[in-house]
């Protein structure tokens, strides 16, 4: 069982990426599945999160609402996180969980069940 974040790298601001969670050795189907994202020095801070596949909602920090966009492709297991006009503040490790509900993601990030590696994301001139 294992999630693997990808998409990272170095953008200049105002850039995009889009990142993705994929899951192996379990669907993601029945799971929330939520982005999270920790800069130097600083705390780890839930950035969206889209419900399981029966509910599908989505949540954004108000930093985020506009220009990112979370969605699932049930066929690929895998959920993305579209970043765009992306700031220089926003440089941070990336890392996906899955957990039983968005709730857990708002209210109790630490019980998110499955957490990936974090992928790198630069936004820098």
């Amino acid at each position: 069982v294992q999630l693997q974040a990808s998409g990272g790298g170095l953008v200049q601001p105002g850039g995009s990426l889009r990142l993705s969670c994929a899951g192996s050795g379990f669907t993601l189907d029945p799971y929330a599945i939520g982005w999270f994202r920790q800069a130097p020095g600083k705390e780890r801070e839930g950035v969206s999160c889209i419900s399981n596949i029966a509910d599908g909602s989505t949540y954004y920090a108000d930093s985020v609402k506009g220009r990112f966009t979370i969605s699932r492709d049930n066929a690929k297991n895998t959920v993305y996180l579209q970043m765009n006009s992306l700031k220089p503040e926003e440089t941070a490790v990336y890392y996906c969980a899955a957990g039983v509900s968005g709730s857990t993601f708002k209210t109790n990030p630490d019980g998110m069940e499955y957490w990936g590696k974090g992928t790198l994301v630069t936004v820098s001139s």
